[in-house]
């Protein structure tokens, strides 16, 4: 079996920047390649960036993480702990993990640069 995760917005939808996601579906696979469970798994302290949320996903057996935008210190810190991140991916969750099964999903091998995720933090942070 493997599980890989998702960080997604409440819509559903693969969320923008890793560091601000607050949920996380993780799709076990049978060795078969089939979907046999869908779990959400919220981030204890709201975003990412804050959270314990790699040690959670660890502790589900997660090994990949399928991404929209993520900054090159969290992938870091995603592969030291074992999980590989496949960066760049867009659209509803559903849709990309089928993509992904099918071998249509690829790495963009673009990281986040942090002046942007600073900028996004400073912009949250005044609502």
């Amino acid at each position: 079996m493997k599980r890989i995760a998702i960080p997604i917005t409440r819509d559903n939808k693969i969320e923008h920047h890793f560091g601000h996601s607050k949920f996380y579906e993780i799709y076990t696979f049978s060795n078969a390649n089939e979907i046999i469970d869908l779990k959400l798994v919220e981030s204890n302290k709201g975003c990412s960036c804050q959270s314990n949320i790699i040690n959670e996903l660890v502790d589900e057996g997660v090994k990949m993480m399928l991404s929209g935008n993520i900054g090159e210190g969290a992938v870091n810190k995603l592969n030291d702990a074992g999980i590989s991140v496949i960066r760049g991916c867009t659209g509803k969750s559903s849709d990309v993990i089928l993509k992904y099964v099918e071998g249509e999903i690829t790495d963009n091998g673009i990281n986040c640069t942090r002046s942007h995720t600073r900028q996004k933090h400073k912009h949250m942070s005044k609502h």
